[in-house]
């Protein structure tokens, strides 16, 4: 994939700015809060529809102007595409590919794929499980766009099941109310059977692959091991019926905790992912280094992942990371990728890249929402 043409009308601290592209390294140099993560929070709207540095798309909206709007081409192994999203400050998102307005978001998604290297991205080590159940679930959407609408449908079960909770927990339950129990657990225990297979799917998928790049970064010193930690335990040969079976059984066992929490204990918004290295956990011994390696063997384990399920290669976004990478790690992070994806960086300064990437790289500089070249 190739992102030849990027357009943002009052998207952040940009009113309007036009960057054309003809090189798969775009180094984006400039002084902090100039906009340089806003350019990337961009691209990355393409792909998942979400920003990864707020869940209020009003934030993205330059002085409150009405709507904030996003526009490319790509050139993608299936064909080339015009996209198009506006993100009004009131009222739903609009979505136009090749000049067509779309009535679903689904069916944007999967056009753009993109792997994301944020220094944000240290919470997902460090921090409670929900952030490695997104990351983990923003990987899927990319590989299985349908995913959206399965987690859509979980979390609409989930909520009206708590609802009920907390009802019992206020003043007993009424015959009615456990019939309409029963039916939500079993919607529960079928979404989340769902989710939980692909979950375990993904992770298989990139674990090798995060492995192999572990030990290059560590020089085999390290051994990486990835293990998917769902909240209702399954074995790998176990269909989808006794999947659902097991949901059923910790449903039962938990009620009573349930009722009384007015709050769902079972399922798969409390899945968790381990990340261990030489069988410590990273999050709770692993050192700062450690982890950031981690992360990064995470990135270009996914981004293998995207481009084998998918068929094409993603755009790689590194943002405001090369600085916490030494020189050597650096360049045989760019050098190892060459010229397969198309990188974009942002950076404060230039002297933290040797002369042959610097050669090879198209430069844009920013300066407060302005595009130089």
């Amino acid at each position: 994939m190739f992102l030849k043409r990027l357009n943002l009308n009052n998207f952040r601290n940009y009113r309007e700015a036009e960057l054309c592209l003809d090189s798969r390294k775009v180094i984006i140099v400039g002084d902090n809060a100039q906009g340089k993560s806003n350019l990337l929070e961009g691209i990355q709207l393409l792909s998942s529809l979400k920003s990864y540095r707020t869940s209020r798309e009003q934030d993205l909206v330059y002085n409150q102007q009405g709507y904030a709007e996003i526009s490319a081409e790509v050139e993608g192994h299936h064909g080339d595409y015009n996209l198009r999203i506006r993100l009004p400050v009131k009222g739903k998102r609009e979505l136009w590919v090749n000049g067509q307005k779309l009535s679903r978001n689904l069916d944007f998604l999967g056009i753009v794929n993109t792997v994301l290297f944020s220094s944000l991205d240290i919470e997902l080590v460090r921090n409670a499980p929900e952030y490695r159940r997104e990351w983990l679930d923003n990987l899927l959407l990319q590989l299985e766009p349908i995913y959206t609408a399965i987690l859509k449908e979980y979390n609409k079960v989930l909520k009206q099941r708590n609802s009920l909770l907390k009802l019992w927990k206020n003043r007993g339950i009424t015959r009615s109310e456990m019939l309409e129990m029963k039916i939500w657990e079993e919607k529960l225990a079928e979404n989340a059977c769902r989710v939980m297979r692909r979950r375990k799917r993904a992770i298989e998928r990139l674990k090798p692959l995060a492995q192999l790049w572990h030990n290059k970064l560590s020089d085999d010193r390290e051994k990486l091991e990835i293990i998917y930690q769902p909240n209702v335990e399954f074995e790998e040969r176990d269909d989808v019926e006794k999947i659902k079976e097991k949901i059923r059984e910790k449903l039962e066992l938990k009620r009573e905790a349930e009722i009384q929490l007015g709050a769902t204990l079972v399922g798969i918004h409390r899945d968790d992912i381990g990340f261990f290295i030489n069988g410590k956990s990273v999050r709770n011994y692993g050192s700062s280094g450690q982890q950031r390696t981690l992360l990064l063997s995470l990135k270009l384990g996914e981004l293998q992942v995207i481009e084998q399920i998918v068929g094409q290669t993603p755009l790689l976004l590194l943002d405001d990371v090369m600085a916490e990478l030494d020189l050597q790690r650096q360049n045989n992070l760019l050098h190892c990728l060459g010229s397969r994806f198309q990188t974009f960086i942002t950076t404060t300064h230039l002297d933290y890249f040797c002369d042959s990437i610097i050669k090879e790289a198209q430069i844009v500089k920013v300066e407060q929402g302005c595009l130089l070249y």
